[in-house]
Parts: structure tokens; sequence; C-alpha cells
């Protein structure tokens, strides 16, 4: 199924990814132009902190769509994802109805409750928002490896059919087609079922020139020796086993607080003053100390793989 105002070509998802700030290799304009033309889910898997979210954000924002996040955690149920009633606003209707025909003989009639079971008191959570929603969006399933195979079944019925039975209203159907985008750090094995119902994108961290361009296109005042100098000391640490590798958003935030501190250079003095800003963990910042800061007194061309 073909979406509405779907692009013309892969180079045309480029440009629009690179204009809201998203520098999109081929792989994945490929892959946001396919979703936008054949209407299918897109997973997309890689390490934390390699823009898998990004990237969503950024389709949204270069399609005009509204973006519609389920953030998906240990333990989400179908009400947190699909809908629930407001059992608190149905008490309070039942209450008043019930005062109002105080006193009445033989109380109330049946059914007299029977419109706390209507929209008016539905509250929907993201699914059935996506589903319901009168213009087209992007639904964006936020790490969906941290569910359970029981959601996943779930999904798999909404995402085939793209509507929602809510026993007391009925079926509702898709007004438009959602672009939906899933992604995963891989933390667990999918199923074969969610993954034959999408298009297939592994992120991975960029290279030291892409992440280069990256880091320049949202800094555009860093010097780029410093730049290549910042990138290069990413890359290094991303090579040691930490706990939580330095994601790009950190190479960007590390890229804009080193021009605010006006650093001319990345020497050993600045980087332990600033390696909080990529480094997370107290252990990882003493082993981080301990390989990566005693080098930086020379340049890292040899060092940086």
């Amino acid at each position: 199924m073909e979406g509405r105002g779907a692009p013309a070509s892969v180079g045309a998802v480029k440009k629009g990814l690179e204009a809201v700030g998203y520098l999109a290799d081929e792989p994945a304009a490929l892959v946001a132009y396919l979703a936008q033309r054949l209407g299918k889910p897109v997973l997309v898997e890689g390490p934390a902190g390699v823009g898998k979210t990004e990237l969503a954000k950024a389709i949204s924002r270069s399609s005009g769509r509204r973006l519609i996040r389920l953030q998906c955690y240990e333990g989400l149920d179908e009400a947190k994802a699909l809908y629930e009633w407001n059992y608190r606003k149905q008490l309070l209707r039942i209450q008043s109805e019930g005062v109002a025909r105080e006193g009445e003989a033989g109380g109330p009639p049946a059914g007299a409750w029977g419109d706390i079971f209507s929209e008016e008191f539905l509250l929907r959570r993201p699914l059935l928002e996506a589903i319901a929603a009168d213009e087209p969006v992007v639904l964006l399933i936020d790490e969906i490896d941290k569910t359970d195979q029981e959601f996943e079944a779930m999904l798999l019925e909404v995402l085939s059919d793209f509507q929602i039975s809510i026993p007391e209203l009925g079926v509702i159907e898709a007004r438009t087609h959602p672009i939906v985008v899933l992604t995963s750090n891989n933390s667990r094995e999918l199923t074969e079922a969610l993954k034959r119902r999408c298009l297939y994108l592994w992120l991975d961290y960029p290279s030291v020139e892409r992440e280069m361009e990256i880091v320049r296109l949202h800094a555009p005042d860093i010097d780029e020796r410093l730049a290549r100098r910042l990138v290069e000391v990413v890359h290094m640490v991303r090579q040691l086993d930490l706990k939580k590798p330095p994601s790009i958003a950190e190479s960007i935030d590390w890229a804009r607080a080193l021009i605010l501190l006006g650093a001319g250079d990345l020497d050993r003095s600045v980087f332990e003053r600033t390696m909080s800003i990529i480094v997370k963990h107290r252990s990882d910042m003493d082993l981080v100390a301990e390989r990566v800061g005693v080098k930086l007194a020379g340049p890292l061309q040899a060092e940086a793989g």
C-alpha cells in the first residue's frame, strides 16, 4: 500500500533527511523510501546510541507527519500500548447519574450507564492513537526487544491489519497508513514472524569521516582539525570494554562543549576535564582515563582504527 505523499526517489528521501539534520547513508535512505512507498514496517537494529530513534524522528520531520512514540519496557502490556478505560471518569458518571435518580422508584433503568463505554471514556494509548489518527503519522515503537514474545504476537496482529478490536465499541480501522519504525538494541532475538513482516536495517557506529560530517553538521563552529581529533578519541573509547560506549549524540554534545570552552585542541588536560560528557559510568571513567587519556600527548592518527 503506497503512502500518501510518498517520495519520488531514494535520493529525495536522503536529501529530505539531511535537510532536517539526519545524514543517512544509502541503506538507511533506501529503507526509509521503501517504507513510505510499500507501507511496510521497518525494523532498525544496532547498538545503543547509533541513531535508530533519531531516524524515526527525522522521517517524521522530513515527511511532515506527527510522531507517535511507544517506549517499550519490560512488562509493557496491551492496556498501556493499545487503550484502557478511564475508570475514574466512568465512576463519576455512574455516581452523578445515581444521585440524579435518587428517590426514583426502582432506581435507574436498565442500560442507563451504557454510554460509559464510549469514545468519551476511552484513553487512547500510542498504538490506537496512531491507527485512529485523522492525518498520516509516524509510529515509533522504541526498543521492542525489551518486551516479551506475547507482546510481539499482539503487535503482529495490529500491524498486519492496521485495526484494533475493542469489545465495547467494535473494530477501529486505520483512517490513514502510518509509517511504522521499530527499533531494537539487539538485547534479545526477535521472532521470525516479526522480522518477516518488516523491512530490515542494521545501523552501526559510523566511520571517522562519516561521524565528522555528523558532528560538523550539528556543531558547525568547530574547527575541522579539532572535530577529527574529537571523533578519533570517541572511536578509541568505543573500542574499550565499557558499560556504555559513547553515542553519536554524545559526540555532538562534546563538540558543542569544547566550542563553549574555547578549546583549540583536545589534549590530556581538556580530555580529563570534559570526558564525563561521553563517559557515564565511574568504572568506565577510570578505564578510559588509563587507556585513552595517556595517549593524548601526541597525534591520534596512528591510534585511531
